[in-house]
């Protein structure tokens, strides 16, 4: 599969493949991409919080990885290889109990094998950061990718 570079058909088609994923069971949309950076939104429902109210911080790091994650995926051949990631980090700073988010990935390295995002948590109504997150990807080779 290879996704088009074009914007709104590349955010209309990993939202589709996102369908039965945890990207639809927690709300995530993809709101914007190019080539430095991406913007995904999140509500705040019930599925998202932790039993004391509050924002999830698990939830701000599936919301983070996933921005990272499909950002890297932004303009690669996914027949040959396709973004895995293999390391995260993240820092909870404020809390929120309601509204919604907005995951805002950034690039601080891309080579032909890793690339590293941050990604700031902010939650919209407020304008508070909530997290910000390191997450770093690894293009793993597709095994028929190999055999070329």
């Amino acid at each position: 599969m290879n996704f088009p570079k074009d914007k709104q058909l590349w955010l209309d088609n990993i939202q589709e493949i996102s369908n039965q994923t945890i990207i639809q069971v927690l709300g995530i949309e993809f709101i914007d991409i190019d080539n430095e950076h991406i913007e995904l939104q999140m509500p705040i429902t019930d599925a998202v919080r932790q039993p004391y109210g509050m924002l999830h911080g698990g939830a701000s790091m599936v919301l983070a990885e996933t921005a990272a994650s499909a950002h890297a995926s932004w303009g690669v051949d996914l027949t040959k290889k396709v973004p895995v990631a293999i390391e995260i980090n993240g820092s909870h700073l404020r809390s929120a109990a309601d509204g919604h988010v907005r995951a805002v990935g950034k690039i601080m390295r891309w080579s032909s094998s890793l690339v590293v995002h941050t990604v700031e948590i902010i939650h919209l109504e407020s304008g508070n950061l909530l997290s910000i997150a390191r997450i770093t990807n690894y293009y793993k080779k597709l095994q028929s990718a190999a055999n070329d």
